[in-house]
């Protein structure tokens, strides 16, 4: 997890490296240790008053696909640069009117061990069609969590910068204080002259 401080030098940086016909707005930044996902608001295509719904969605669909084969180009310098800055993998996304698309990203491997009752609660959404493996049930869940608990979730994150500065005030951290007070010359060495060499 990143801090807060962190996250707002990280989108700097992209806000900054970004060129400025790319998005509309810069919209979410967000990483983790292997991934960097940036998502920024595109224009939305202009329609006739009263268009239908699945024109709506078309033109919406059709628009992100334009960006991202027009934007490309731009997109892999940025995330090259990037990548050798931060030494994480950059994702792209889009949001345009009220859909959002996320284009190639990272779905990383996470290894868990499991007690019966929870291999159970795996299997039953695999049972019930909801999941098709335990790997798919367990990111489900995550899913489910995620949806459901972001104030938790943030609280959680802000208690955890809370301990990330008290950690770093401590011992190991770096001293707020240096000492600055003058060290005394030892008193059984002669002073220099302008006649010393």
């Amino acid at each position: 997890m990143i801090t807060a401080e962190q996250h707002e030098k990280l989108r700097g940086w992209f806000a900054g490296r970004l060129p400025d016909d790319l998005f509309e707005s810069l919209g979410e930044v967000t990483a983790d240790r292997e991934e960097i996902t940036v998502i920024g608001r595109i224009r939305e295509p202009r329609l006739a008053e009263g268009a239908s719904d699945a024109e709506r969605e078309a033109a919406v669909g059709s628009r992100i696909q334009e960006f991202r084969e027009r934007t490309r180009d731009a997109r892999v310098a940025v995330a090259r640069d990037a990548e050798h800055r931060f030494g994480k993998k950059v994702s792209w996304g889009v949001e345009c009117g009220s859909e959002r698309a996320l284009f190639t990203h990272i779905a990383a491997p996470v290894m868990t061990r499991l007690r019966q009752p929870q291999r159970q609660v795996l299997d039953t959404l695999i049972a019930a069609g909801v999941a098709r493996s335990r790997s798919d049930a367990l990111a489900w869940c995550v899913r489910l969590v995620e949806r459901h608990t972001d104030d938790w979730l943030s609280e959680l994150r802000d208690s955890l910068e809370q301990v990330q500065r008290v950690r770093a005030q401590g011992p190991d951290g770096p001293d707020p204080t240096p000492n600055t007070a003058p060290v005394p010359a030892p008193e059984d060495k002669p002073a220099a002259t302008d006649d010393d060499s």
